[in-house]
């Protein structure tokens, strides 16, 4: 089970550096496979907060602050909301969850739907994808798309989406904590996982600088085909 975390964060890490999404929403569903979903989002959240602070703070410099305050506005309240949830819903909730958010994921790279909204409300939306963050992760999967469409690229759109993904998580945190799901027995697996995740942003850090926009979105429409197997394994469960 460590070679799993460890290879699951590096992969996790490096695709969220390389493609701004992605990572988190894999690792999630590839342990949701071999482990309990509650387990998995238990210690995926402080791992996953590590990491994105990690790319907020390289590229602190480059959050769009317009964009990112309505979003972390909804976001807070929206992921304690779904972590709160989290503590007593049935584990094949969770697995349906984590699937729903892998569907709008597909139909948003498919061009099915845009995931596109004015300013004004960018409050529920950011309190949206807090709610399906916390019960199935791929925070920077949802919120992706709003940032895309909000007009940035590069630095800024990981830049920004690290910040979003920062508040979700620390959201998840306080509710998982506070529904009893965190405990001392997961230190060791979250610590391996958050190590690793480390590890992978560095790889991602030192691949961005050899990767174009093409070859980008291939390895982001790679890793959703991974996913959508990962989920249907999980589901079937």
């Amino acid at each position: 089970m460590d070679a799993v975390l460890m290879v699951m964060g590096i992969l996790a890490g490096t695709l969220t550096t390389v493609a701004g999404m992605g990572g988190g929403l894999m690792a999630v569903l590839a342990l949701s496979v071999v482990m309990e979903p509650s387990v998995v989002l238990a210690i995926t959240a402080p791992a996953l907060l590590v990491g994105n602070l990690h790319r907020l703070v390289t590229w602190r410099t480059r959050v769009d602050v317009v964009v990112v305050r309505p979003l972390l506005a909804g976001a807070l309240p929206g992921a304690l909301l779904g972590g709160f949830a989290v503590a007593w819903v049935p584990s094949w909730v969770l697995r349906v969850a984590m699937a729903g958010v892998l569907v709008l994921a597909i139909l948003r790279a498919s061009g099915r739907i845009s995931m596109r909204w004015p300013p004004r409300v960018l409050i529920p939306v950011g309190g949206g994808v807090g709610v399906l963050s916390a019960m199935g992760s791929g925070a920077g999967v949802l919120v992706g798309p709003v940032l895309m469409g909000a007009g940035l690229t590069g630095e800024p759109y990981v830049a920004t989406s690290a910040a979003v993904g920062v508040t979700i998580h620390v959201g998840r945190l306080i509710a998982y904590g506070a529904g009893g799901l965190l405990h001392a027995g997961l230190a060791w697996p979250t610590l391996l996982l958050t190590l690793s995740i480390l590890v992978g942003n560095g790889v991602g850090k030192l691949l961005r600088r050899f990767m174009d926009a093409a070859v980008t979105t291939r390895v982001e429409v790679t890793a959703m085909v991974v996913s959508v197997a990962l989920a249907a394994v999980g589901v079937s469960r």
